[in-house]
């Protein structure tokens, strides 16, 4: 589509780049991450004839999806991350049986915790990830005192590959303004001013805000401040070795870690958890692997891996995501009017729980009610 031409279904009431076009959609989404794109599919499924405009300062997909490593597990930390869970763990499961072609992998499961953390496993795992006794996890070394449990329901995506697929859909439903970046956002009683760097002025009926790490763009940052999110520093190291087909994901519970095949790169990829917080998304992969990162990483693998990691075989990815200040994700109005929700601060489960995220998102709009006003 070029620039200027109006979709097919975006009324236009005034003229071009600079000037108010009047109300121009009825919902903007502001990010195209894996979020963002569901967001705006879930709105498209309970109202077909909605106006949608998803914004993304990128492509559709970049960002913190396109590094998210993607694993689903049947867990929750919360009673309400388990039903987030669920409910994801079954959007997910009807999107494959009806397009089985997307980069969505079924994976084997086994969780390794201490003995004295079993009652917090059995607590955090749903009931059907139907916890298993596992007598040995295949290249895990378990220390003493600790044991393992098979579990059911385990997969991963291709988070970046699969939102590409989600942003296919939305085009020719939606209006999809990649590479744009929002740079003011004005509430106001009659709809959501959003100013964009193209110099252009969009007004919307409502507007859902799926950021990402970008909470304190300036366009919201003084919308999202009170809500005491914060955004952490996330490593991942790639072991260069090639996983068999019936390889194991194998979670460490109580290093808040995880060992994946990653079968689609034809590598494993092993998550920890890292305490940097208070980055900028613009700037904290620059450097990529640090030495400490390297240390941290290995320090939980040589406690449990059978044999050690040839250091020359690591590389990895380093990107940050936004985290709730209680431990669970935010789905809140910005406004009293619930012209402007934010959806967001996962707590790296971004895409685990993005179709919990955006039904709540849309649940929140009062999309209906705005449609009965004169």
């Amino acid at each position: 589509m070029t620039e200027g031409t109006a979709h097919p279904r975006t009324t236009r009431t005034g003229t071009t780049a600079g000037r108010d076009t009047g109300t121009e959609t009825d919902v903007a989404v502001v990010g195209a991450g894996v979020l963002g794109c569901m967001t705006a599919l879930e709105i498209l499924a309970r109202d077909p004839a909605a106006r949608v405009t998803v914004i993304d300062r990128d492509i559709a997909g970049s960002g913190a999806t396109r590094r998210s490593a993607g694993l689903h597990f049947p867990r929750g930390v919360t009673e309400r991350v388990r039903r987030m869970t669920a409910h994801s763990q079954d959007h997910y499961a009807k999107l494959l049986a009806d397009r089985p072609e997307l980069p969505i992998h079924p994976v084997p499961m086994t969780v390794v915790a201490a003995d004295a953390s079993e009652a917090a496993v059995r607590e955090v795992y749903l009931d059907s990830a139907g916890l298993t006794p596992a007598d040995a996890v295949p290249g895990v070394r378990l220390p003493a005192g600790h044991r393992a449990w098979d579990v059911r329901g385990g997969q991963y995506a291709d988070v970046h590959a699969l939102t590409q697929s989600l942003a296919r859909d939305l085009r020719g439903r939606a209006v999809l303004r990649e590479g744009t970046r929002v740079t003011a956002l004005e509430p106001g009683p009659d709809g959501v001013r959003l100013g964009l760097a193209t110099g252009e002025t969009l007004t919307a009926g409502r507007v859902v805000l799926a950021p990402g790490p970008w909470l304190a763009a300036p366009a919201w940052r003084e919308l999202v401040a009170p809500l005491g999110a914060r955004v952490k520093r996330i490593v991942a190291l790639h072991l260069d070795v090639a996983p068999a087909p019936d390889d194991r994901a194998t979670v460490f519970h109580d290093e808040d870690a995880f060992l994946l095949p990653f079968s689609h790169r034809g590598h494993w990829l092993f998550s920890y958890t890292c305490q940097d917080w208070d980055v900028d998304p613009d700037t904290v992969g620059d450097g990529g692997l640090s030495a400490a990162d390297l240390r941290d990483a290995l320090a939980v693998l040589d406690r449990y891996l059978a044999a050690p990691v040839d250091p020359s075989r690591i590389s990895g990815r380093v990107f940050c995501d936004a985290y709730g200040p209680a431990g669970e994700p935010l789905v809140t109005a910005l406004t009293d009017d619930h012209r402007v929700v934010f959806a967001g601060a996962a707590n790296g489960s971004g895409y685990r729980l993005a179709p919990a995220l955006a039904a709540e998102a849309a649940d929140l709009l009062n999309l209906s009610e705005e449609r009965r006003k004169p």
